[in-house]
């Protein structure tokens, strides 16, 4: 295969343990239409042949299975183009949990921001790349200590000089793909945004309008995924990006607003459905299911509407999708979850449990799940099967990491939400009120808020599991916990910890304004907000920092340590960046005893 011809990819996506110990990875690959479809291979062996997933606009998207044996210990596997190029991915051992990195907001909303910079916009990419393969860091030319510092040399003697990549999977908590510049880009739409709001909300999408937003949801995964100006993967210095890390780590993707556009969900109801925000919805979804879920589009269903006749609706109402069915015949189906109109997923991977809760499909201003995702979401957390320090610390789950694209635990800002609601009405290129009322801590979520609260510290409580959340979106990075205040500190099942780590790309709070609203939410962080009579979410202060909101761009690391008898203990590492290197700031969040 020419080189020329890949138009994206490889990007691996993990779909969890198979019968047999089976680590089940696919591999999404962009190809011309006319492009000979290459043969590749994993772990010496040869791959069957993939599965076409959509075929559009002169392009070809396949999806190739790179599933492998979990052995009793870790080890590098090698997959690739017979005869040509090859990538890297390290398989965990057999009852081991699998060390995470965790990312979001792998884009921008407007250029000018990124201008801003001091560093170049792939900076933290590249801190993550070599945190993760030592060979990367060879290939570049880089020198074994000069990149190095303290908390990275630690994993080089247990990880790196084993032949191993630190990271055996990748979580992606939102934000992967940045569409607000369809506003811009698209004619129409440009002419859309200077409407008077009446006009907007009448506005019909022609045929012509609808395949020309079709096309651009489908084609900006290319152009942002595998950037035509980057490196070839054959050069000997190939660029350390985001498709590098999505080439050489599993991801597990979940979409949030930008994956749509700016503010998704957040509008007025009348706005949301809209025939032109319908239309787009509609596109954004397929194309998130090809590009993030790898499912091919041929099997993605149609949303239902179930509104009663002679009812309008606020929030969404859809019909429940029976995945399990949809996907029957697909030995690679990711594990959605049974009786949900969305896409929220789920795997146990031994000590470890991982949820992508999807917080777009039927989010509104009062909503951010339906009552059937609810109800899915307990009846997967009752059947999970648990551990704790009296058993054996690697047979049952210990840990449970919930993916919350927006941050359960952030800084309530009650006078800018009040000001916001009154004055900030549906306005697609000024993100401010709408990323308000995406927080769960929004009066309008608050009860949302403290359902979550009460179903994972049930969960917690009932069978000793420690819950967790890992967040993205707000550009910061952040720790919180949310606790019951009417409990003794020994029940230390009801402490949820939350790691805010965002943005990867995104530039953090930099301009003089935006210094100000830095130096205001780090004061509103220092107030602990009581949910109820039970609950509180505290914003604690950074670690190793002398404020509770860090502003600089970053990314986690996440790695449990099995060696205690007091069962795994998670350590949680943020990774800072500063004007000229990183800091790092890590925390230990033990089992539940």
């Amino acid at each position: 295969m020419n080189e020329k011809d890949l138009l994206l990819g490889p990007v691996l996506s993990f779909r969890g343990i198979g019968k047999g110990d089976v680590w089940k990875v696919s591999a999404l690959v962009g190809l011309k239409a006319g492009a000979v479809t290459p043969a590749l291979e994993v772990d010496g062996k040869a791959c069957a042949a993939p599965k076409e997933l959509l075929a559009i606009n002169g392009e070809r998207y396949l999806r190739y299975d790179l599933s492998c044996k979990v052995l009793k210990n870790e080890r590098t596997v090698s997959y690739g183009i017979s005869g040509g190029l090859t990538w890297r991915m390290t398989v965990p051992g057999k009852d081991f949990a699998p060390r995470m990195a965790y990312v979001s907001c792998n884009g921008f909303s407007d250029p000018a921001v990124m201008r801003k910079l001091i560093r170049t916009s792939d900076a933290v990419w590249e801190d993550l790349l070599y945190s993760h393969d030592r060979e990367l860091r060879k290939e570049q030319g880089a020198g074994e200590t000069k990149l190095l510092d303290k908390e990275q040399l630690w994993h080089e003697k247990r990880i790196h000089d084993k032949g191993l990549q630190r990271f055996h999977l990748m979580l992606m908590g939102g934000d992967q793909i940045y569409f607000d510049s369809i506003w811009e880009d698209v004619k129409a739409l440009r002419r859309w945004v200077a409407l008077p709001r009446q006009a907007q909300l009448e506005f019909k999408v022609t045929k012509a309008l609808d395949r020309e937003i079709e096309a651009y949801y489908f084609g900006l995964y290319k152009q942002r995924w595998l950037p035509s100006e980057r490196k070839p993967w054959s050069s000997p210095t190939a660029t350390l990006d985001a498709s590098a890390a999505m080439a050489s780590m599993p991801t597990v993707m979940m979409w949030d607003d930008h994956d749509i556009f700016d503010g998704w969900g957040s509008y007025s109801c009348e706005m949301q459905n809209s025939p032109l925000f319908q239309t787009m919805f509609r596109h954004a979804r397929r194309a998130f299911w090809v590009f993030q879920m790898q499912h091919a589009l041929d099997d993605l269903p149609q949303q239902e509407d179930t509104t009663p006749a002679g009812f309008s609706r606020q929030d969404p109402l859809l019909k429940p999708i029976v995945w399990s069915q949809v996907l029957a015949k697909d030995a690679l189906a990711l594990p959605l979850l049974d009786g949900q109109p969305g896409f929220t997923f789920a795997y146990a991977i031994g000590p470890m449990a991982i949820m992508a809760a999807d917080l777009r499909t039927e989010r509104s201003r009062t909503q951010v799940m339906g009552s059937d995702t609810w109800g899915q979401i307990k009846h997967w957390t009752d059947s999970l099967e648990s551990g704790n320090a009296g058993a054996q610390p690697k047979s049952a789950c210990q840990h449970l990491l919930l993916m919350s694209s927006v941050p359960v635990v952030h800084p309530k800002l009650p006078l800018a939400e009040l000001l916001m609601d009154k004055f900030g009405q549906d306005h697609v290129t000024d993100s401010n009120a709408d990323d308000l009322k995406d927080h769960w801590s929004h009066d309008d979520h608050e009860g949302e808020r403290k359902r979550l609260l009460e179903v994972f510290s049930q969960l917690a409580r009932d069978k000793k599991i420690r819950v967790s959340l890992v967040s993205g979106d707000v550009h910061v990075a952040v720790w919180g916990t949310a606790y019951r205040k009417d409990l003794p500190a020994t029940e230390t099942w009801s402490q949820i910890h939350q790691f805010t780590s965002s943005a990867v790309v995104h530039p953090s709070l930099m301009g003089v304004m935006e210094r100000l609203f830095l130096s205001w939410l780090n004061n509103n962080a220092k107030q602990a907000q009581n949910i109820d009579v039970q609950y509180v979410a505290e914003v604690m202060p950074f670690p190793g920092h002398d404020k509770h909101v860090m502003a600089a761009r970053n990314w986690l690391a996440l790695e449990l340590d099995m060696g205690s008898a007091e069962g795994c203990k998670l350590w949680a590492t943020w990774r800072c960046e500063t004007e000229v290197s990183f800091s790092n700031h890590l925390l230990a969040v033990a089992a539940v005893t």
